[in-house]
């Protein structure tokens, strides 16, 4: 089936996807939010219990951290003319033994080229987590997530790897002091740039 070029209808079909619908025990509700103009994208893992009842990415805990880590406001957040969210997969996937079930496999090679080539004006785009790192980096970038973000001025232009912000990275952050003293300033100072505040 050959998908909509445009933005508007592109989204309009996510929003209307129910390929994985037999897969989901909570239901179906894609999640994305983007505009032409927008500069930053967001790609993460996939929507959270929260997220899936408010149908707003990021809406949780993790949401308020990645807003600390990248030091954007809300109102800039949930602006799609300036910021773009596309997560790996779009719909909640349910919990698992760990926490939540992986981003179903389906989404990413459906709607992601397609997507990214209606977000022209992306300059940077945040690869928040593993799944996102494993579809975007280089194979062989970087032997595990840690090392993937410790090598975050390596990563091919344009592209910035993040730990997921989910609460086990307090624990991350812990051992790894360099993120919050190296990183993060790094972070806000090129999303500064690229959102012209």
């Amino acid at each position: 089936m050959s998908l909509p070029s445009d933005l508007p209808g592109l989204l309009e079909a996510v929003r209307a996807c129910r390929i994985c619908a037999p897969d989901l025990e909570h239901g179906v509700r894609p999640v994305v939010q983007a505009g032409t103009e927008a500069r930053l994208l967001i790609i993460g893992q996939a929507p959270g219990s929260k997220v899936h009842a408010s149908g707003k990415a990021f809406d949780d805990d993790s949401g308020n951290r990645l807003r600390d880590w990248t030091g954007i406001d809300v109102g800039t957040f949930y602006d799609p003319s300036r910021v773009a969210d596309m997560p790996t997969g779009f719909c909640y996937p349910g919990k698992g033994k760990g926490g939540d079930l992986p981003p179903r496999p389906e989404c990413a090679p459906r709607w992601h080229d397609a997507l990214r080539r209606a977000l022209p004006r992306v300059r940077l785009t945040l690869l928040v987590g593993q799944y996102a790192q494993k579809r975007y980096l280089p194979r062989g970038f970087a032997p595990n997530l840690t090392e993937a973000v410790r090598r975050w001025q390596d990563a091919p232009e344009g592209l910035f790897p993040l730990p997921h912000p989910a609460w086990r990275s307090r624990l991350w952050m812990g051992r790894n002091p360099w993120f919050e003293e190296e990183v993060l300033p790094a972070l806000q100072e090129r999303i500064r740039q690229v959102l012209g505040d």
